[in-house]
């Protein structure tokens, strides 16, 4: 999923519609961060994770069920991964609620989950708004989103997420560029409000790689 930019602009590769880029990826896609990139991200998000203990959190397009383990490892109470590839979620380990679906149409109650955690996801999406109503209508009052991204500096460069398929081709998958000002649009739609953003870096490096966004719900 890091860019590999300069090999990629002499070797363009062919780009996948998302869940059909994850129905090839879900063999070898492992539940834990395996870049760089990966790393930093999910650094940043649980260091703005609040406790978990005893708490409903939703792993949102989950994949593999990266944060929807670390969520169980954390004490949470109940812990449920979605994502729209069947694929992925049969790749997942067992230890989590799992349900097929969009990030457009969560199948879960209103007001019924204190958190979600949602890992560089909505960029495979042409248009976000959909998402974060959903994110707003299915949190209680006084929870919280985490919403990561690959950062708009990066895409704007051309950088694309790529990955090997079982057959040896490497493929690109869909994203789309969404600033800040977009994700923060869309809360303010759906009765949310932003209340932290941050942009890390990678070492040895001054352009920001991953946008992290968190979201209340009053």
């Amino acid at each position: 999923m890091l860019p590999r930019l300069k090999h990629l602009l002499r070797r363009p590769v062919r780009t996948l519609p998302s869940l059909s880029a994850y129905e090839r990826w879900a063999v070898s896609y492992p539940p834990h961060a395996h870049n760089a990139l990966m790393e930093l991200e999910q650094a940043t998000m649980l260091n703005l994770l609040p406790s978990l203990a005893g708490l409903a959190i939703l792993d949102l397009a989950c994949g593999t069920g990266r944060y929807a383990l670390l969520a169980r490892e954390r004490g949470a109470n109940l812990v449920v991964g979605a994502d729209n590839s069947a694929a992925m979620l049969n790749a997942a380990p067992s230890s989590f609620n799992r349900a097929q679906a969009t990030t457009e149409a969560i199948p879960l109650a209103s007001n019924s989950m204190d958190g979600v955690l949602c890992g560089l996801a909505l960029g495979h999406l042409p248009q976000i708004e959909l998402s974060i109503r959903e994110i707003g209508r299915i949190l209680k009052s006084g929870g919280w989103a985490l919403i990561s991204d690959v950062h708009p500096a990066v895409v704007r460069k051309g950088a694309q997420r790529t990955f090997t398929a079982p057959d040896g081709k490497v493929y690109a998958v869909e994203h789309y560029l969404h600033q800040a000002e977009d994700y923060a649009r869309a809360a303010q739609q759906a009765g949310l409000v932003v209340d932290v953003i941050q942009e890390p870096v990678l070492p040895n490096s001054s352009d920001p790689v991953v946008l992290v966004l968190r979201l209340a719900k009053r």
